[in-house]
């Protein structure tokens, strides 16, 4: 695991030396333990590093046997073993026992095509000297970022974006196209950034760059191929396969933990892994809705396995004192409450171990959201014919809030016009009336959905909703501030669901399994029960809920709030009166703008930091 930055121009290799090491020193916190750099005439490439396998021989950047090949890698291959074995039955000779290596000797073997070989979580680019052609590829899923900035006369990788800001030749200027989709969706999607010509390199997507040209394509796709096997087959075959990448996620040289909530995804991963820590966070205080702290449950399953917990309970003191560090390192903004307490996990993990496991990607590859199904109380509703339902929203699109206003709405549109995924903050008129002038925009959020329902079209809507949700919810938000936040801690987390094989197993599935009687991520629980105790396997999906709603009842966060929408600067960006209003309405009770009100400052703070700041914020001194 480490951090890599790097890039092609014409600038000569005693100024590329210098630039490198500025950015790969900005994202030091992706690898405290080492570093390594190469440049010739052409690129620079620079590497931060985490230590994991191979402690002692594993720098990079790594050679062929005749460098004419170096590669530079972000993550971890957990097949490395069985891939070396066959590159040296082919001749090649390896100087490591790094996972790295086999990546350059298996580009050198198989061109290209290494890509679908690689079983883990990557963002790679390897340089070929003689041809002065650049690949790059990152993971199926997207666990690992890998960002770039083309222009004609630079090109730029990195694990993140602020490292590009130490390249002379960077010019930082916003996106404001990004704005109204950020404020409908609480992150940036799908492949541009807050700042103008960075993109984001699609998951299962690789590169050449030559000669200023670059081409992409697509190398992993999701195909759907649900069959009829019983459902005792299925949970056998979830239940094999999910063994089997636990154990290859638990490859390491160093200590692995894991994260562990109340709920089935994590509760399985620590069942099965046999690790000896785990660590779990929850909210202190008197929090009026149940769900806030699963700290209680956690350590109830820890004391039937007979593991070490480690708890820590979040104030909303320590949320908000956070908030600037965890945007800095966010890159762009990004409004997932539950970013916060993941820094705070990730923080504390990291003074136990190098590695945690983690269960993210259970719910996209199994169906585990509500969202999936409509609810129990709804059901009957939705046999009323469309025509009625589409005229009834169009009148409750006129009404103020209320309840039911938003299901009426929901239940009158199509599901390409309704679904954008797990956060839906706001639709597109309610952004364009926060907005000012300069920002209101005629693109809409099913602007980015469309293509991709495009891509899946005739499938059942369960299946179009898994599928938008695996290439936009859970690549551009959850793996995000899952990397972001456990690499500002120097930790390196690894989600042994998303994992090639079991996705083969997952996609599979027969759809009356994957939800049945109301019962979301049906098959994956019957596999679950064989291995933790049912009151676990059962448990209602609570996701990592934060309080915010509570908090902005009381005049210290409302107070916070106001004087950040009240500065000069905000104006530019939008309508402040506006901003009161949704603000006003929700400290007085009358309804619960929390989210609205949490993406708009999460921005803000965003951008205080970004562009008017412009200086690494500094943490609380009890971090």
């Amino acid at each position: 695991m480490c951090g890599l930055a790097g890039f092609v121009d014409n600038l000569d290799v005693d100024k590329k030396k210098k630039i490198v090491k500025d950015m790969a020193d900005s994202i030091i916190h992706r690898g405290p333990d080492g570093e390594g750099f190469f440049t010739d005439d052409s690129i620079a490439m620079g590497f931060r590093r985490l230590s994991i396998i191979d402690l002692n021989l594993g720098n990079q950047p790594l050679f062929n046997e005749d460098e004419s090949l170096v590669v530079n890698f972000n993550g971890e291959i957990y097949n490395y073993k069985e891939i070396r074995e066959e590159l040296i039955k082919k001749g090649h000779v390896f100087k490591t026992n790094s996972d790295t290596e086999v990546i350059v000797h298996g580009f050198e073997e198989y061109g290209t095509d290494i890509v679908d070989k690689l079983r883990g979580m990557f963002g790679f680019v390897v340089w070929d000297r003689n041809k002065k052609q650049l690949f790059g590829a990152r993971d199926p899923f997207g666990i690992k970022p890998f960002y770039y900035y083309n222009t004609p006369e630079l090109f730029m990788y990195g694990s993140e974006i602020k490292a590009f800001l130490h390249h002379p030749g960077f010019k930082k200027e916003l996106n404001k196209d990004q704005l109204k989709t950020y404020l409908c969706y609480q992150y940036s999607v799908p492949t541009d950034t807050f700042f103008v010509n960075v993109f984001k390199l699609d998951p299962g997507h690789c590169f050449t760059y030559k000669d200023g040209k670059m081409e992409i394509r697509k190398y992993f796709n999701i195909d759907y191929r649900n069959n009829d096997d019983d459902l005792d087959t299925v949970v056998d075959k979830i239940n094999n396969i999910m063994k089997e990448s636990i154990e290859y996620h638990k490859i390491s040289d160093v200590e692995v933990g894991a994260f562990l909530s109340s709920g089935v995804d994590s509760s399985y991963i620590v069942a099965n892994a046999n690790v000896d820590k785990a660590f779990t966070v929850g909210f202190a205080g008197d929090i009026s809705a149940p769900g806030f702290n699963e700290i209680a449950d956690a350590k109830g399953l820890c004391d039937i396995l007979n593991m070490k917990h480690k708890q820590k309970d979040i104030t909303p003191e320590m949320f908000f004192d956070i908030l600037p560090t965890v945007q800095y390192h966010s890159d762009e903004p990004h409004a997932n409450l539950s970013a916060v307490p993941l820094y705070y996990l990730a923080n504390m993990a990291s003074k136990e171990v190098k590695v945690v496991l983690s269960g993210e990607g259970a719910d996209e590859l199994f169906g585990g959201y509500y969202e999936y199904e409509t609810p129990k109380e709804y059901a009957r509703y939705m046999h009323v014919p469309f025509p009625i339902r589409r005229a009834l929203k169009h009148v409750a699109e006129k009404m103020p809030n209320m309840k039911g206003r938003h299901f009426l709405i929901k239940a009158g549109s199509t599901l390409e016009e309704s679904y954008i995924g797990q956060a839906f903050i706001m639709n597109n008129e309610e952004a364009d009336k926060l907005l000012s002038p300069e920002f209101k925009s005629a693109r809409k959020y099913q602007d980015v959905t469309r293509p991709k329902y495009k891509e899946i079209e005739g499938k059942p809507d369960l299946l179009k909703k898994m599928y938008l949700d695996m290439n936009l919810w859970l690549p551009y938000d959850i793996l995000l501030k899952a990397d972001k936040m456990t690499m500002a801690n120097s930790l390196e987390l690894r989600v042994p669901f998303l994992d090639r094989e079991v996705f083969k197993v997952s996609e599979q599935v027969p759809l009356k399994y994957i939800i049945h009687n109301y019962e979301t991520k049906y098959a994956f629980r019957k596999a679950a029960e064989k291995t933790i105790p049912e009151e676990w396997s059962k448990r209602k999906k609570l996701g990592f809920l934060v309080p915010i709603r509570d908090w902005l009842h009381e005049d210290k966060w409302y107070g916070l709030v106001k004087e950040m929408f009240e500065k000069e600067w905000v104006k530019e960006f939008f309508n402040v009166e506006e901003l009161m209003r949704l603000l006003d309405e929700h400290h007085s009770g009358r309804w619960n703008n929390g989210r609205k009100i949490y993406t708009v400052y999460a921005f803000l703070v965003w951008y205080e930091i970004y562009f008017i700041n412009n200086t690494v914020p500094k943490k609380p001194e009890y971090v």
